[in-house]
């Protein structure tokens, strides 16, 4: 997707300050440490079926995965390097997702956002995904790091490297699952084994690599700022346990 329109003048208002449909209406944030991948994304429908029926809040999931290669929808499986038997060496599973883009790892050391949330419009979505290169550059910004858009691909870059992937899903009623990956301390030789979003003649490198030495935790620390500000809500803390209780439908 062309960035751009991302690189011109402040507009009167953030688009993704409109772009929840419940903008009013505080976001849970969830942080369950590490996480089985299909563990999440069932956790993920769950709360996407919950948000088409207008029930419970928008939640943004912050947690890692095991080793994992994920496939999307257009995914050339040309671009998965590792046969089985090295994926098995690694302890690196492989997973067939709903979510656009091709071939992308999770694993130990990578900061996984997921944010479940109904878009006030369904013509929203390209602003939405500019919106979470936003707080990615954001969160690198702190740390003195500069994160930059390359027109046409989506994600975060450093130089030629690509530090944050994202791939979303929209679904029916304007629901939000899966989101972005952001390479903290991330064992970047399991990249080998892929070729990271179909992109070819460019690398990965992390926060780690950079010089930078922080911790998921700290850095998830400024997602959870940069999204308020972004996305002008307001986070409240919850737990997996709260999600799991039936919630009244608002309107």
């Amino acid at each position: 997707m062309d960035d751009g329109s991302a690189r011109t003048g402040p507009a009167p208002e953030r688009p993704s300050r409109r772009s929840r449909r419940d903008a009013d209406q505080p976001m849970y944030v969830v942080r369950p440490g590490t996480v089985a991948y299909r563990e999440a994304w069932d956790l993920q429908r769950r709360l996407v079926a919950e948000r088409q029926a207008d029930a419970g809040r928008d939640v943004l999931l912050l947690l890692e995965h095991p080793r994992v290669y994920t496939l999307g929808r257009r995914t050339d499986r040309a671009h998965l390097l590792f046969d089985q038997a090295q994926r098995d060496a690694r302890g690196i599973e492989l997973v067939e997702v709903d979510r656009g883009g091709d071939v992308t790892y999770h694993g130990p050391g990578q900061l996984v956002g997921y944010p479940v949330m109904r878009l006030a419009s369904l013509r929203g979505v390209v602003d939405y995904v500019r919106s979470l290169e936003e707080v990615l550059i954001g969160v690198l910004a702190t740390f003195d790091v500069v994160g930059e858009r390359v027109p046409d691909l989506t994600g975060v870059w450093v130089g030629n490297d690509k530090i944050a992937a994202i791939g979303v899903r929209v679904a029916s009623r304007g629901v939000t699952s899966h989101g972005f990956a952001l390479n903290v301390t991330s064992d970047l030789d399991d990249f080998a084994g892929i070729v990271p979003c179909g992109i070819v003649g460019r690398g990965v490198c992390s926060l780690q690599s950079l010089g930078i030495d922080t911790t998921v935790d700290e850095v998830a620390d400024r997602v959870e700022q940069m999204v308020a500000d972004v996305f002008g809500a307001t986070l409240e803390a919850t737990t997996r346990d709260t999600l799991g209780r039936p919630t009244t439908p608002t309107a």
